[in-house]
């Protein structure tokens, strides 16, 4: 279970990397709407991935969370070192849009491990 849940991870953190660098203008559209709108599809994609991790990963329901916690372990990582040089690797991206894109992987992944607790209280 672990190398496959460090495995998704860092791949979803590639996923999630190679989103920003390509479309990220598309992310941060002026306005609360499109604010509001990317928060709520990242509450429920990481809710989403968090419910389904158990069958993702092949592992019993008990096992979710702490699943979750390897699969997110890696990008909370790695998107926390991206954000504090966010300019070096988004450079097309307005520099002061890192509290943005910070806030938008902590809101990502702290509902990806709802989603896995959440999972783990079934019998």
């Amino acid at each position: 279970m672990t190398l496959r849940a460090l495995g998704l991870g860092l791949g979803l953190t590639a996923a999630i990397f190679a989103l920003f660098s390509f479309a990220g203008h598309l992310f941060f559209l002026e306005g609360r709407r499109p604010f509001q709108l990317n928060f709520a599809a990242g509450a429920a994609l990481g809710l989403v991935l968090g419910l389904l991790i158990h069958r993702i990963l092949r592992v019993p329901h008990q096992k979710a969370a702490s699943a979750m916690a390897l699969t997110a372990v890696p990008g909370m990582l790695i998107m926390a070192a991206v954000g504090s040089h966010f300019a070096v690797f988004f450079p097309d991206l307005n520099p002061s849009l890192d509290k943005v894109f910070g806030s938008l992987m902590l809101w990502f992944y702290g509902f990806c491990l709802a989603g896995a607790l959440w999972s783990a209280r079934r019998p």
